[in-house]
């Protein structure tokens, strides 16, 4: 395949396929070719397939079934963007199917579960797999994590990271029905929690063990909206995160890092560093995280190189998430294995 486009299916048509992989795909017709969308709806489905066809010559077709979508022999690889509840087992039939697969983000609702696609997985091997996570691409982010682990501060001794995102009818991600109605632990707390716990193992490495509490601070999420917790490195380093899905605020996502000989902060877009008295601003692109992974599975496709987004390490940050929801419960410190 190293002297052709990637032919690729999409299964999924909602609002993260328009706006983020649609547009991200779009910028990678040197790569892929869109040969076929599948969604619930036809009119769905058909929305994707035209979206393409407005930037190019070719109309993907469209499919409601997904069997009939894998078992297409002119696919070689599959972008699932479904709904967390439901994504893994479209994942197992596309690793069955012998298709290389991109699925959205979390790998899967709970640990367990990630564990058995992982055991599927390791007889589908050299198929490519990546969970999509656009954070750990995302320039700003990766910069902060080449950053820290390149010792411009120092040794790491304290970490945060703080998200405020309210959710409500005003938030176009309300209008999907099944967000209203989680079906696992976690809910908003883990759909978005992944992202930041991939940004902060990206640069710290792995968690050894957390302790958390949260609330319902909006009653009308129905669902744990607000997270606070502590986690402890296995370098040793101490941080502290905050997440809420109840209320905005004048800041946006932000990751810090403080060493023994320096500063870090992040956000989507911009870092500063702050090492030897000198301060640094680094303006980046901003949101390039989609683009810059499909890039990458691209690249794993066809040329077998190494990506950041391997289901183990999506794996770890549902892992970490689930150690939170589990301290919530107990009140206790929860140790990561």
């Amino acid at each position: 395949m190293a002297d052709k486009r990637i032919r690729l299916g999409m299964i999924g048509a909602g609002i993260f396929a328009r706006e983020a992989h649609m547009t991200s795909l779009n910028e990678l017709r040197h790569l892929y070719d869109l040969v076929a969308v599948c969604s619930r709806t036809q009119a769905s489905a058909r929305a994707r397939a035209d979206q393409w066809l407005a930037n190019g010559t070719t109309r993907p077709d469209v499919h409601t079934d997904v069997a009939a979508l894998l078992a297409r022999p002119d696919i070689d690889a599959v972008d699932i963007v479904l709904p967390i509840n439901v994504m893994p087992n479209v994942v197992k039939q596309t690793l069955r199917a012998g298709k290389h697969v991109f699925s959205e983000k979390p790998i899967a609702p709970t640990v367990e579960e990630a564990l058995q696609l992982l055991a599927i997985y390791q007889n589908h091997e050299p198929q490519v797999w990546m969970v999509g996570e656009n954070w750990r691409y995302e320039s700003a982010f990766r910069l902060a994590a080449e950053t820290v682990l390149q010792g411009a501060i120092g040794a790491p001794i304290t970490c945060h990271f703080s998200a405020h995102v309210e959710m409500s009818p005003q938030n176009r991600y309300w209008q999907t029905g099944w967000r209203r109605e989680w079906e696992f632990m976690g809910g908003w707390l883990l759909d978005f929690g992944v992202h930041h716990i991939a940004v902060l193992r990206a640069a710290l490495g792995e968690v050894a063990a957390v302790q958390a509490t949260a609330t319902l601070a909006n009653p009308f999420l129905k669902t744990l909206d607000t997270l606070a917790a502590t986690l402890r490195f296995e370098s040793g380093v101490l941080g502290t995160y905050n997440l809420t899905c109840a209320a905005n605020s004048q800041w946006p996502p932000t990751f810090s890092v403080v060493g023994d000989n320096g500063s870090l902060s992040a956000q989507i877009g911009k870092i500063e560093v702050l090492a030897d008295g000198d301060k640094r601003v680094i303006e980046c692109p901003k949101r390039d995280g989609v683009a810059k992974e499909f890039d990458a599975f691209a690249q794993a496709i066809l040329h077998g190189q190494p990506h950041l987004n391997t289901p183990v390490s999506a794996l770890r940050d549902v892992d970490v998430m689930e150690a939170m929801f589990q301290s919530v419960e107990s009140g206790e410190q929860v140790q990561l294995v």
